[in-house]
């Protein structure tokens, strides 16, 4: 793949995601690590969900879109990626009026500017991206939202062979 091809799909994201009902509210950087050390950078812009679903007394349900720039590295080695995902919250909203702890999982799709890195085989492009991961929104003073993940990208065995990557991030989430 060639290490341009990464931008018409995301200036189409971007287009998708700029559309007036799709407008962006957050930005989201992470950082994280592989089991094997491959260093992981990670740029989302994201939109909420207009809804809130099963409120109780505890929380309620809610989520957001995110489409997000990665950018894995191992010593010379590195693989560009754009990504988009929707993501489903469970907010705990009982706790406090200015810290909300939040559950999240997610499931969504990547495109990679390579197959291999450190002697692990991608096998395609094309990886499913899929997230869980616990945070707290923070009202106060609007700090915004930070999280701790667990992501893991593979293609689901649609090609051989599926060595796929797990990755743990933290992130910092800005609401504008």
């Amino acid at each position: 793949m060639k290490k341009n091809s990464l931008f018409p799909l995301l200036f189409v994201l971007l287009l998708l995601c700029n559309a007036e009902s799709y407008a962006l509210n957050r930005i989201s950087v992470g950082v994280g690590k592989s089991k094997d050390s491959i260093n992981i950078c990670h740029l989302g812009l994201q939109r909420e969900f207009n809804s809130k679903w099963l409120k109780w007394k505890t929380g309620y349900f809610s989520g957001y879109h995110e489409v997000s720039l990665n950018y894995w590295e191992y010593r010379n080695e590195s693989i560009k990626g754009v990504a988009y995902s929707p993501v489903f919250i469970y907010v705990f909203s009982w706790l406090s009026r200015n810290i909300f702890p939040y559950f999240e999982v997610g499931i969504g799709v990547s495109c990679i500017s390579d197959k291999t890195i450190k002697g692990r085989d991608l096998s395609s492009y094309f990886q499913f991206e899929d997230r869980v991961g616990i945070g707290a929104k923070i009202k106060k003073e609007k700090i915004g939202d930070l999280g701790f993940r667990y992501m893991h990208y593979s293609n689901a065995g649609i090609k051989q062979p599926n060595q796929g990557i797990s990755i743990f991030m933290f992130s910092y989430t800005y609401s504008f």
